[in-house]
């Protein structure tokens, strides 16, 4: 093996990082990768109403997996739009009920997939999420519990419901959707980008923890697109704003005016990209898979902060007995 030292440590971290900032742009590249097929893998998606999760379901139902496709409060429309689509084109998309606040549906809807397939899953995407708007001051403790129970502490009880049989398997797959702003920070965007920020965090420690277990993780880092996202913060934002008390409105009038009244605009970019790249990602070998991809349709303002975390966790950690190997294998050198 040839020596490892600090020069080639990050010169291995950089090559990485570059290679995935490229790669992102799939929308500049009109070269498509080959679709991969995911046959007889069991995947379990939250948040499947809408936007991502739905657009997640659907494409890797069609390359050939069982998708666990879940939302919360069903029955509901979308649930039965979901299950009339996979009947016509003969897909195994199966909706569960799931709300990532509650301990209970998290466990009901992962054990009795898990008896269905007779096995742990093969891939998790943790994908449902809120945001809500306005000055840090202005949230309250309603809004910012709300935020991160359902960011970050649902993602949390989704991959402890997962790992038991994912780890007796010693294979799998963890996508957690994550943002932009989990890396940089737009003012007045509420909690957002804290809660983001602890999904980046948990994502990268999880992604050295479960090395030994064969389960690679990736945070998927997602700029603006249009999906329902923003009608969904701007229902909570307006909440916020009918409550909160003036002593914390009346230092921010211009802010709070445009609370709840976000339309995501001007935002064209093909949702599309997250479940391509997501696909893209698991048709890589395990063990070579990024532990972060940000997708764009547009910049990629966290590409240099990514660059450095890896150069500083592999540069302090990288030649520790115990905790280098898990370092050097996450960031692939």
């Amino acid at each position: 093996m040839p020596q490892i030292n600090r020069r080639t440590l990050l010169a291995g971290v950089a090559a990485t990082g570059a290679i995935a900032a490229t790669a992102t742009r799939a929308q500049d590249d009109q070269v498509e990768a080959p679709a991969p097929d995911l046959s007889g893998k069991a995947i379990l998606i939250t948040g499947c109403s809408s936007g991502f999760g739905r657009l997640s379901a659907e494409h890797f139902a069609r390359l050939g997996a069982t998708v666990f496709a879940t939302m919360r409060n069903t029955p509901r429309p979308e649930a039965e739009e979901l299950r009339q689509l996979a009947s016509d084109e003969k897909l195994d998309i199966r909706v569960k009920r799931l709300d990532v606040l509650l301990d209970d549906e998290v466990a009901a809807a992962v054990g009795e997939a898990e008896r269905e397939i007779g096995r742990g899953f093969d891939v998790l995407v943790n994908n449902a999420g809120i945001g809500i708007t306005g000055p840090v001051e202005v949230q309250d403790m309603e809004a910012t519990q709300l935020a991160f129970d359902t960011n970050v502490f649902g993602y949390h009880r989704l991959v402890r419901a997962v790992l038991p049989n994912m780890r007796a398997r010693k294979q799998g797959h963890i996508f957690n959707i994550s943002s932009q702003l989990g890396r940089v920070i737009v003012p007045f965007a509420g909690h957002y980008s804290a809660t983001k920020f602890a999904v980046e965090a948990m994502g990268e420690q999880l992604a050295y923890e479960l090395v030994p277990h064969g389960i690679g993780v990736t945070v998927i880092e997602p700029g603006g697109y249009p999906t329902k996202v923003w009608v969904n913060r701007n229902r909570y934002s307006s909440e916020l704003k009918a409550r909160a008390l003036d002593l914390h409105l009346d230092g921010y009038p211009q802010v709070v005016a445009r609370m709840g009244q976000e339309d995501g605009s001007g935002r064209s970019a093909d949702p599309m990209d997250i479940p391509h790249a997501m696909a893209r990602v698991l048709a890589m070998p395990a063990g070579t898979r990024p532990v972060r991809l940000p997708v764009s349709g547009g910049g990629i303002p966290q590409a240099a902060i990514n660059e450095v975390s890896a150069k500083t966790q592999v540069e302090w950690l990288g030649r520790s007995e115990t905790l280098g190997p898990l370092v050097r294998a996450v960031h692939n050198v």
